[in-house]
């Protein structure tokens, strides 16, 4: 591209000269492999696999840039993530572009920038991708859609359904909740007062592939994005039909998270997390489990915060610190926009 094409115009995404330019010049020289590099209409995989795990997400987060992260970085960390916590290696990825006219191309490739460095240290390629661009105003600058391809393999099949979930199963979490939606709220410089908060997007698997390796007895994983823990737990409890109590004491705590929801009535639990993963497991191995996660740099803060019970089955049930109890309601609508 030229020096004075520092904006993303129509022709970019019209198939001629400034497409290819583009595709050559940024997202292949980031992303580049011998699949991509092939430029054909489909990538071609050798997964030597009968099970493979398939997820696909789309990015419309704002703002694009935040503490810890931004849209790209999130795009691939965010489906490595699903991946990981159905208990599949992460093998390739795609990604689709919507570009809104008159974006800067030096944001945007920071953007692709940073998606390149996630998948590099994930030992991940992205192998195929798409691009648009629409008019200025038809879309907030950028969305991305990402797609994975991960191998599972078959003794783990079963740690996406929680088809194996049972009474006296624990619950663990990598660290505290919220961190991410946080982390965006402050982004948008809505308040005067500042904090130091991080959103925690990161990848995953090299926390689950140590929890796997740990106990053969992990009976469900997922990771806690949009609707946060809350949304986790109520799915467990209802699709498992079991009980669940979840001991607020037990919870892994960032400080300034929990002022700041408290100060603007928020709950963490539902808060949305970009690299917090809830794991279910025999209550035999959770002391095992909670000592590898510790090992980790995703899971230092990892704690042991509940159990599956026989008490009122498809519920969940939050023990408070003062002693009561209350349900962890599902969450109706959402607490913050375009968080993910």
């Amino acid at each position: 591209m030229k020096k004075h094409d520092d904006r993303i115009l129509m022709h970019h995404g019209n198939g001629g000269v400034y497409m290819q330019k583009l595709i050559s010049e940024l997202f292949i020289h980031f992303f580049d492999n011998e699949i991509i590099r092939s430029h054909s209409d489909s990538a071609i995989l050798n997964l030597e696999t009968n099970n493979i795990a398939y997820t696909t997400d789309s990015f419309v987060i704002d703002p694009l840039f935040f503490p810890g992260g931004n849209i790209g970085s999130l795009a691939v960390c965010g489906t490595l993530n699903d991946l990981a916590v159905s208990g599949a290696r992460p093998a390739y990825l795609s990604a689709g572009f919507i570009i809104e006219e008159g974006f800067k191309i030096t944001e945007l490739t920071r953007i692709v920038r940073s998606m390149a460095n996630e998948a590099k240290k994930a030992g991940v390629r992205i192998v195929t991708g798409d691009t648009k661009v629409v008019n200025a105003g038809k879309c907030d600058k950028l969305f991305i859609n990402t797609s994975g391809i991960g191998i599972l393999d078959e003794k783990f099949i079963s740690v996406s359904s929680g088809g194996n979930v049972k009474s006296g199963d624990k619950i663990l979490i990598n660290g505290p909740p919220g961190e991410h939606g946080m982390a965006i709220l402050q982004a948008r410089k809505l308040f005067a007062f500042r904090t130091n908060i991080k959103s925690d997007c990161a990848n995953l698997y090299p926390l689950v592939k140590r929890i796997l390796k740990t106990s053969s007895h992990v009976h469900f994983m997922r990771d806690a994005t949009r609707g946060g823990v809350a949304t986790v737990i109520n799915e467990i409890a209802q699709k498992c039909n079991t009980g669940i109590e979840i001991d607020e004491a037990l919870l892994p705590v960032n400080l300034e998270v929990d002022a700041l929801c408290e100060l603007l009535g928020f709950d963490s639990l539902y808060i949305a997390n970009e690299g917090k993963v809830v794991v279910v497991v025999d209550g035999n191995d959770a002391e095992l489990v909670l000592a590898a996660m510790r090992q980790t740099k995703t899971g230092r803060n990892a704690a042991i915060i509940g159990e599956i019970t026989g008490d009122h089955p498809g519920k969940a049930v939050l023990k408070t610190r003062s002693g009561g109890k209350r349900i962890i309601d599902q969450l109706l609508g959402d607490q913050l926009p375009r968080i993910c």
